[in-house]
C-alpha cells in the first residue's frame, strides 16, 4: 500500500485526484499508477485502469489471476468492473468513498448477481492516510 499511496501523492502534485494503485504478481510489483485523467484527457484514466492495462501487457494476458491490486480508494463502478473482468485475485483498499465508491458503498458491484468474479477484498488499508491524502486535495481547491 506504500507504493500506491506514493503513486497518489505523485498524482496529486500533479494536480490530479490523489489516487494510486499497484499491482502485485507473486512477490513482485507488475503494474503502478496514480490517476491521469486531467494529463490524458481521458476519464477513464483511473489509477486502476492504468494498472491493470499496464500489468496486463506485462504479464501478456488479460487474465491477472494470480495477481493482487492495491489502491487507496474504494473503487467506482468502472475500476471494479475492470477489476472483475482481468480476474484479480485481491483487491485491497484505503479510504471508503461513500459517494463514488462501488465496493462496499453504492452499486456494490461484487455483491451483484451479475458478477462474474469476485475478488477476496479487504478495505481499510492505511485508510486514514489514504483519507487525509484526498481531504487535504479538495480543501485546497476549496
Amino acid at each position: 500500500m506504500d507504493i500506491a499511496l506514493g503513486e497518489a501523492r505523485t498524482a496529486g502534485t500533479a494536480g490530479e485526484v490523489p489516487v494510486g494503485c499497484v499491482i502485485v504478481c507473486g512477490s513482485a510489483v507488475a503494474a503502478r499508477a496514480g490517476n491521469r485523467t486531467l494529463a490524458d484527457a481521458d476519464p477513464t484514466a483511473h489509477a486502476e485502469l492504468l494498472a491493470i492495462r499496464q500489468a496486463a501487457a506485462a504479464l501478456g494476458s488479460e487474465r491477472l489471476t494470480e495477481c493482487d491490486l492495491y489502491v487507496t480508494i474504494e473503487p467506482c463502478a468502472m475500476c471494479a468492473a475492470a477489476i472483475a473482468f482481468a480476474r484479480i485475485r485481491r483487491l485491497y483498499y484505503g479510504a471508503a468513498d461513500p459517494k463514488g465508491g462501488a465496493v462496499e458503498n453504492g452499486v456494490r458491484f461484487f455483491s451483484s448477481p451479475t458478477c462474474h468474479h469476485r475478488p477476496e477484498i479487504y478495505g481499510g488499508m492505511a485508510e486514514a492516510e489514504a483519507a487525509a491524502l484526498l481531504k487535504d486535495f479538495f480543501k485546497e481547491r476549496r
